[in-house]
Parts: C-alpha cells; structure tokens; sequence
C-alpha cells in the first residue's frame, strides 16, 4: 500500500504548473519522492524541474527508484520510459549554465547543490518490448548526443557560468552508435559535463574501436567490461587486454569466443595465450569472470593460477571443460567464494560428472546461483548429485533448462530441495514425457527445437504446482521460460 505521503505527493503533482511554482517552496526532503512519483506517472514538466533545480549534490536512479517505504513499485525493474528519461536529460541540459545574476539568489542558488547524476542500474534485458520504453542503447545514445552538443554549444557565453556535472552511465556500444559516442567521450573531457562509464558493453566491434574506446574511459570509474561477439581470438584478446588491465578498479571482465585451439596449438597462439595470461595477472579487484564460447579444454588451471585473488562469479558456458579443469577448479581457492557459477554447454554426463560434484561440494556454503542449461545431465545423472546438490542451503536459483530429465526426475528435485529454503527459481526443461518419439540420449539442439505434446506438460505442470503448494512452497517459481527469466546479475547477488 502507498503512504499518505506518497498519494499526497501525487496529488499535488496532478497539476504540473502548479507544482513547478511550488517547487521552491517544498522542504528539501520532499524531492526524492516528488521525483520517483514524477519519474512513475510521467509527469514531464515537473520532472525537468526537479532536475534543473536538484538540492542535493547526488542524484541517483539507484536509490531514487528502488522500492522505497512509501511505494512498493521497484521501477529499476522496468525499462524506463522514454518521456522521463528525455525529461531527466532535458532537466540536466537546463542547468548546465546558470545566469551569474541569477546564481546568488534564492531558490537559483542550490541548483549549484548537484555535482553527480547517476543514471546507472537501468534495466536493459536486450528484448524490444513497449515502443515507449527506452533501452541502454538509447539511454547511451541520448547521452552521448548531450555531451556533444554542450561541447559544441561552447561554455563562453557572456554572463554565463559553468555548472560542472558528472554523470554516470552503463555504456552500450555497437558499429552503429561506436562514433558518436566517441565524440561523445572526447567532448567530456575538460566540460562542464563529464561522462563517467561504470560499465562498458561493445558489441561486435572491430578491435582498433574496441581500444579507441578503452582509451577515452576514466580508470577510476569503471567497474566492468563485456565484450560480447567480437570474435577477438587470442591474437586480437592480445592487444585489447593491455588496455583493459590499466583499470585497477575492474571487478567484472566478461570475454566471449576466445578461440585457440589447444589440439593443435601454434607458436604464434601459445604466445598470445602466455602474454594474456600474464595482463590477467595484473588485475587485483577482479571478481567476476565469464569466458563463454571460448575453448578453454585443459587450460583452466593456466587461466585461473595467473588471479590474484579468489572469484566470486565464473562463467563458462560452452568451454568444451574436461574433467581436469573440473578437478581443478574444485581444489582452487576459487571454489570456496563462489556464488555464482555457470558451466552451461558443458557435457556432465560421463566422466565429468564426479568431479562437478566435487566443485559443487566444495562451492556449497557460497553458491546463489548455478547456471546448467544444456549440460546432458539425464535423471540418473540428476539423481546421482542430488545429494550434494541439495547441501547448496543459501542457493537461490538453478538453471537445468535443455536437459534430457523426465517427470520423476523432476519430482524427486522437487522433493529433496525443500532443505534449501533459500531457492526461490528453478528454470526447468520440458520433460523427456512430453515429447513423441525422441532419439536417446536426446542432443540438446533436439530438446530446443522438437514439439511437445501441450496437454501432456499442462497435466505436469498442475501436478509440480500442486506438490509445490502441498509442501508449502507456493512462492518457489518453476518455469520453463528460459528467456523471461534474467540471469542475476553479479553486483546483485
């Protein structure tokens, strides 16, 4: 239920004009909430306001938007809408230039009050969704555009002074939006509008603009790198990492389709493969890591050993792992600060399924999430670990979708994970039951793409319902909607 003070706030709100005059004369303590109802109910006008005359030196989305005691609505779990984040851009526009007479006066003076605007912490789950709603690729786009036209716009102007603002973005960057937003990088730099990246997301970009980029970034501000479809390969991972190691700060380092095949390895490849080893060596902050699609069979030992200190979250989804990275991994100090582990497109089915139970073992007293989509893992697989599965007491969410498990599968890991109070969602494949005529064991390209027979799952889906329900489980989510469901994120675990 909403507080007599938020349906107050909105009230008063209803009016935009109005409001705007009462701004000045509304207690300070008043803005956060006047901008998260705003912010909610599209009010424009009233929105650009509260930025251009913001009291306080930080404005952040982060605590501004979250659920709060006054509404429970977390709108850092909605994609934004696009009036109110173009009115938040507008707002900030606004204030970059302040008349110098105007500048001592009461209420114009505490538009000096702001000095950071974060922005970071928008959901953007990759999925075109409501037309009126604005993903990172816009928000970075929109932001960028600003700093290039304040640049241009000049900070000369007679009887103008300049109200420096750092603002600080998750940056989203493809071939199409890579120029602007290096003209945007570089115009920040020495204005009165300062763009901060936090996290930095390219994709599919050559590696010259992969290092032009990395070079414009402040070091002490960013937190991550994703560099996701850029086919980099060891020679080009060569010459990008480097420029990635001078951010001592970087906690998270998501790399994709590293490819160097270790059956038949070049001199030229074990060179590049030496040399990013010892630039990962460099990183003292480093906590996640993820290497999907990336051939890394018999070389975890190599990878890992070059860290200086333990990870927290490892991704190696379709590394093509062999039992001895496995066994490696499971001895590694990695193992025991665990909370997040992928190993999706990994076959655990034969010889590497005793040393998965033995990193599962040994990640138990950390593990929140445990990613295994894909993994071949059948009932008697399942069964066989779900002793030490079951031993993961603080797990949150388990992943299994596209794997080969049958109804009785199923129901027996329903059964045994009532001992982890903790889990709140398990993604699970369609049954083995519910399909007509399956090859066995049946590939996972197989599971992905073949019919299933709807009135056969309906049935399995009342009954995992009704087991939930009689255990006292009712609130536990078990879904076959691999996409609904966001991967949780490292910084939020």
């Amino acid at each position: 239920m909403h507080t007599l003070v938020f349906l107050s706030t909105r009230q008063v709100l209803q009016c935009q004009p109005a409001a705007c005059q009462a701004l000045p004369l509304l207690p300070r303590e008043l803005f956060p909430l006047l901008f998260k109802v705003a912010f909610m109910d599209k009010k424009t006008v009233v929105l650009r306001e509260l930025v251009h005359t913001w009291p306080f030196p930080l404005l952040s989305f982060q605590q501004l938007l979250q659920e709060c005691a006054h509404c429970s609505r977390a709108l850092l779990q909605e994609r934004p809408s696009t009036e109110s984040m173009q009115a938040v851009i507008l707002g900030l526009t606004a204030r970059l230039h302040i008349p110098e007479t105007e500048a001592g006066t009461q209420p114009l003076c505490r538009k000096h009050a702001l000095r950071v605007l974060d922005m970071t912490g928008l959901l953007d789950d990759g999925v075109e969704q409501d037309p009126g709603t604005m993903s990172m690729w816009d928000c970075t786009a929109a932001v960028a555009r600003t700093c290039i036209a304040q640049q241009q716009g000049g900070t000369s102007e007679p009887g103008l002074a300049p109200v420096p603002v750092e603002v600080r973005v998750d940056l989203r960057v493809n071939r199409a939006s890579y120029a602007f937003l290096r003209e945007a990088l570089r115009s920040s730099v020495g204005s009165p509008l300062r763009l901060c990246c936090r996290d930095l997301r390219a994709e599919d970009l050559p590696m010259r603009n992969t290092v032009a980029l990395l070079q414009l970034l402040d070091a002490g501000c960013l937190r991550r790198v994703d560099l996701r479809f850029n086919n980099l390969g060891l020679r080009g991972l060569s010459v990008i990492i480097p420029h990635v190691a001078r951010f001592q700060h970087l906690a998270s380092l998501r790399l994709h389709y590293v490819h160097g095949d270790s059956r038949q390895p070049s001199v030229d490849g074990e060179d590049n493969f030496r040399y990013f080893l010892a630039q990962m060596g460099r990183f003292t902050c480093l906590r996640e890591l993820s290497m999907g699609s990336s051939l890394l069979s018999g070389r975890l030992d190599q990878l890992l050993s070059t860290l200086q200190s333990p990870l927290e979250s490892l991704e190696l989804a379709f590394c093509a792992l062999l039992p001895e990275d496995l066994r490696f991994l499971a001895r590694s100090p990695h193992a025991v600060h665990l909370k997040k582990l992928d190993l999706s497109g990994n076959d655990l089915s034969g010889s590497q399924l005793e040393p998965f139970q033995g990193l599962l073992q040994a990640a138990a007293a950390t593990l929140l999430h445990l990613e295994l989509t894909e993994c071949q893992l059948a009932d008697t697989q399942l069964l066989a670990t779900l002793p030490v599965l079951t031993r993961c007491a603080s797990l949150r969410y388990l992943g299994l979708y596209g794997n080969p498990l049958s109804m009785v599968g199923l129901k027996e890991l329903l059964r045994d994970s009532a001992a982890q109070a903790e889990l709140r969602t398990v993604v699970h494949p369609f049954p083995v039951d519910c399909y007509e005529g399956l090859p066995w064991p049946p590939p996972a390209s197989v599971l992905l793409e073949a019919s299933i027979n709807e009135e056969k799952f309906a049935r399995v889906e009342a009954e995992l319902h009704q087991l939930l329900v009689t255990t006292g489980r009712a609130h536990v989510l078990w879904t076959t909607d691999i996409y609904g469901r966001l991967a949780a994120d490292y910084f939020s675990l």
